[in-house]
């Protein structure tokens, strides 16, 4: 669950870059980037040709123990108080992180509906909507088990899970700091709370446009079902039943107290909030959701490494981003969501907007252009979607189906997928908003 993601870490890096002292230094030598680059890359690989290895913790925090080191120790000498800034505010991103997640994890929504395009379009819709508000990983574990319940007598389901993954666990997360962790991101580097609802009308454009290919999509796909299977779905009807709704308060709780409140504050509430869920929900609701601790100690050990290993990245940048040549806001847009298609998405997100801020265009917001802001916001979120590993939700979404008996597309597979349907998406998106 690399992509519970929420990287409040980053906020400490971006502090630290732009200290005077730090800038009065000079640039750090490019070889300092390395170790980043390689943890990343080891990230997105390593899930694919070495999955039994890759799965234990230890081994993720081996990896960035031995790629965090060197820069630790660089930095050590450089600026040991942006060390222990970091300390904190990774403190802070952990039990944000984690809070959620535990609150998430007691909600259990079951049934089984009728697998109708409209009743699958509709399941699409709120898993968006919810995205926005529990966050793109909490929506997607949410709903993903009554969609695959209410299809379990459908032959063809890898399409309606293609385009969850599209939507729920990657655009429909656009409207609030919560959604993503980009946004998030960009929320406690000081872009305001409520900025994040100017990506409205890219966000509407891309989830209806996806919608109504879905419903068409997804017609065709019903009329070709077998008679037998149609007739099995419309005998076996469960209504759809929530427990745990109470954690729905507490995570209004969250998004009430990330909003109003600073640190320590905000992190005492959450910690609350999630201690209450802990001991309230009944043990059934989080067994029924495979709630373990793997997935958050997981994101604990793995940005352990990318928060130590990405400071020089971003000094760079910001001391010569302006020699890379990107500038306009379609450059951003595109430039952000190729690299999160398969990196991760949160230090991409400050990764550009470090080079933004580094070209000193008008100061709208945090130091950029509003935008620049909303191309590299639109580009990290929406472009995590063109593979399975830009976004940790997708990948995890892939083996619950294929769990269900659903035969997913394969990692090339899904990308042609992802580029017959999303990639003309992007082009209209860059053409109305960017240009």
């Amino acid at each position: 669950m690399t992509s519970l993601y929420h990287v409040e870490v980053f906020w400490a890096i971006y502090c630290h870059v732009h200290s005077p002292d730090v800038a009065a230094a000079g640039a750090p030598p490019l070889y300092t980037v390395l170790p980043f680059a390689v943890l990343l890359l080891t990230v997105a690989i390593c899930p694919l040709v070495a999955a039994h290895r890759w799965k234990r913790n230890r081994n993720k925090l081996l990896a960035s123990a031995v790629l965090g080191l060197p820069i630790f120790l660089l930095y050590l000498g450089r600026d040991p108080q942006a060390l222990v800034h970091m300390g904190r505010e990774y403190v802070s991103f952990i039990i944000l992180l984690g809070g959620l997640y535990v609150i998430a994890g007691g909600i259990l929504l079951r049934g089984d509906l009728v697998a109708t395009p409209l009743t699958n379009t509709a399941f699409l819709a709120v898993g968006a909507v919810l995205a926005s508000l529990v966050g793109t990983t909490g929506a997607s574990m949410l709903i993903i088990r009554p969609l695959l319940q209410t299809n379990r007598e459908r032959t063809r389901v890898a399409h309606t899970v293609v385009f969850f993954i599209f939507l729920v666990s990657n655009i429909g997360g656009m409207l609030t700091p919560l959604g993503d962790p980009p946004l998030f991101l960009g929320y406690l580097q000081g872009v305001p709370f409520l900025w994040t609802l100017r990506l409205w009308p890219p966000w509407l454009l891309m989830t209806a446009t996806l919608l109504v290919v879905y419903v068409i999509w997804d017609g065709r796909e019903f009329a070709r079902e077998p008679l037998g299977a149609i007739r099995r779905d419309r005998a076996e009807q469960e209504p759809l039943r929530l427990r745990g709704g109470a954690n729905i308060v507490a995570l209004g709780g969250v998004i009430l107290g990330v909003a109003t409140l600073d640190a320590p504050a905000r992190e005492i509430v959450i910690v609350a909030l999630a201690g209450l869920s802990l001991w309230k929900t009944p043990g059934t609701i989080r067994r029924a959701n495979a709630f373990t601790a793997g997935p958050i100690v997981e994101v604990a050990v793995v940005f352990l490494g990318i928060f130590v290993t990405m400071v020089p990245a971003l000094e760079i940048l910001h001391l010569r981003g302006d020699e890379l040549g990107v500038r306009s806001s379609w450059h951003f847009f595109w430039a952000s969501g190729i690299v999160s298609s398969f990196l991760d998405n949160a230090p991409t997100y400050l990764t550009f907007l470090a080079l933004a801020q580094s070209l000193r265009l008008s100061d709208d917001v945090v130091g950029v252009p509003h935008v620049i802001l909303v191309a590299i916001s639109v580009g990290s979120v929406s472009m995590g979607a063109n593979s399975y590993i830009g976004n940790a939700p997708n990948f995890m979404v892939k083996s619950i189906a294929e769990e269900a008996g659903v035969r997913m597309p394969s990692f090339f597979g899904y990308m042609l997928f992802s580029a017959a349907v999303l990639f003309p998406l992007f082009v209209a998106v860059t053409l109305i908003f960017f240009r």
